[in-house]
């Protein structure tokens, strides 16, 4: 089992720069798939990026192409904590942004629906 605890959300302009902490708890996170999430309001949650492991137990990154180029996600191990740096952050990017994880570590996926864990989500909002 692993608690998830997003945090870093708040007010930014247009082009602005915000980072997004996702601390959990109980179960390192390295034995999980992580994900971020975003849901805005009147829309379906969507798919922004994850981190998984591939066989030779190193990570393998992927990102939502309406990201991609502008959100980093990364990881410190001994804090066990995911990170996503959002830069260069557009209106459209405004959204309650939730940290995810499964514990099918190896395979990536993108549908809310293949991660079991979900922490509280914190809300990103950019001016226009």
């Amino acid at each position: 089992q692993v608690q998830l605890v997003e945090s870093g959300g708040g007010l930014v302009q247009v082009g602005g720069s915000l980072r997004l902490s996702c601390a959990a708890s109980g179960r390192t996170f390295s034995s999980y798939r992580m994900a971020w999430f975003r849901q805005a309001p009147g829309k379906e949650r969507e798919f922004v990026a994850t981190i998984t492991w591939s066989s030779t137990s190193s990570t393998n990154i992927y990102y939502a192409d309406s990201v991609k180029g502008r959100f980093t996600i990364s990881t410190d191990n001994a804090k066990n904590t995911v990170y996503l740096q959002m830069n260069s952050l557009k209106p459209e990017d405004t959204a309650v942004y939730y940290c995810a994880a499964d514990r099918n570590k190896f395979r990536p996926a993108v549908a809310p629906s293949q991660y079991d864990y979900w922490g509280q989500g914190t809300q990103v909002t950019v001016s226009s």
